[in-house]
């Protein structure tokens, strides 16, 4: 039985976050060169996951009023923001100082744990059905299964991120691509949660 629940804990995982790996290894992208980038995106996917994981649990144990699920959608204004003001900082810098962008940008734990966060109400919502279905144990070894895998997930992300072939791509078109991914996280998130209504 603990070896089914694991397995469970592990597609469900997959499922719900391998969209996280084009998101990571962005991050992994901007942060290129700088002292401690991989430990500010674990720290912040965690942090970002743990609150995921810490909404889910409350919601499932009928805490509803801590987290409504209509205010779910509006997590997307969150990784909207992030990407309008990427696209206004990458608009803003001279294009002729090929320096600034060859050494990187510093990647800060808060806005890892905010996209994460974000982009976690889709998990939110099929980790609360799942949750609410199995007992207390389950869900506790779901969530160090969870917990372990985003390890993985960030091992993962940075991998791809530093093949030569992706990263030389992600190192040319970050700056662009970086906000774009954002900015349509968001949109998507605000949207398919029915954000304006629809």
């Amino acid at each position: 039985m603990i070896l089914t629940s694991a397995l469970q804990a592990i597609g469900l995982f997959i499922a719900t976050n391998i969209d996280d790996i084009i998101v990571l290894s962005l991050f992994f992208a901007r942060g290129a060169g700088q002292r401690g980038t991989t430990t500010r995106i674990a720290l912040g996917q965690y942090l970002g996951f743990a609150g995921i994981l810490g909404a889910a649990v409350l919601v499932s144990l009928g805490a509803g009023a801590f987290l409504p699920p209509e205010v779910i959608p509006y997590f997307g204004l969150i990784p909207l923001s992030l990407g309008l003001w990427a696209a206004w900082q990458a608009w803003r810098e001279d294009d002729d100082d090929d320096e600034a962008k060859v050494e990187g940008k510093n990647v800060a734990v808060w806005t890892v744990a905010g996209v994460t966060f974000a982009n976690g109400g889709d998990n939110i919502g099929v980790y609360v059905p799942v949750f609410l279905s199995i007992g207390p144990t389950a869900v506790v070894a779901y969530c160090i299964v969870f917990l372990a895998l985003v390890a993985v997930l960030v091992g993962l992300a940075r991998f791809v991120a530093t093949r030569r072939p992706i990263a030389e791509v992600l190192e040319r078109w970050e700056h662009i691509l970086f906000p774009i991914v954002l900015i349509g996280l968001g949109i998507a998130i605000l949207v398919s949660g029915g954000a304006f209504g629809v």
